[in-house]
């Protein structure tokens, strides 16, 4: 149903009759084409000023990630030694297949990387069962507010971002992988200029 505004239309029509009266309605009318026109302007300024998704070479910018299986955490703690970041969501099943590949990845003896996980679940209790389920060891941060889902890009999952010792991004895979198989060990060499 029409939710009626708060001025009834006989007190609407005595408004527009004062607008009119005053000669403000033509002003009124260039203003608001004015707005129209300007109105793709504004919104790419709006757009300029919100968080855009971080590029490859890029600097991932600080964020504070609470903590799924551990403690909250801040993004720049991770710097100093390249870091593996996976998207993920408990209802994403390439995600729940790549989840075991990550967690060998991380045990190998050659490791010299950290890898952390970021739920984009909407309900933390989901993501935290599914790593109970899975005897996950590695860190797993919920992400809050989309923040970290918008800043790495993730349009879709599952996304794995390699970030190198400075914080820069080095590459980004989306799509499920067997991240401990030959092709992805070489892709995180050739990201990590490591040697295995």
């Amino acid at each position: 149903m029409h939710k009626e505004s708060k001025l009834n239309r006989p007190d609407r029509q005595a408004a527009r009759k004062r607008l009119v009266g005053a000669g403000l309605l033509p002003q009124l009318r260039s203003v608001m084409v004015v707005l129209v026109l300007c109105c793709p302007a504004v919104l790419q300024t709006v757009q300029a000023g919100s968080v855009r998704d971080v590029q490859v070479g890029q600097t991932l910018p600080d964020s504070t990630m609470r903590g799924l299986n551990g403690p909250a955490r801040n993004l720049a703690e991770f710097r100093g030694r390249p870091l593996i970041i996976n998207v993920w969501a408990s209802w994403c099943g390439p995600c729940r297949d790549e989840m075991a590949s990550l967690e060998r990845l991380a045990w190998r003896d050659d490791a010299d990387y950290n890898i952390i996980g970021i739920s984009t679940d909407d309900y933390p209790d989901r993501a935290r069962a599914f790593l109970q389920s899975s005897n996950a060891t590695i860190s797993h941060f919920i992400d809050f507010q989309l923040q970290l889902e918008r800043i790495l890009g993730a349009s879709r999952l599952p996304l794995t971002v390699l970030v190198d010792a400075d914080g820069r991004v080095k590459a980004k895979v989306y799509g499920a992988k067997q991240w401990d198989g030959a092709q992805a060990l070489e892709l995180i060499s050739e990201a990590f200029v490591l040697r295995h």
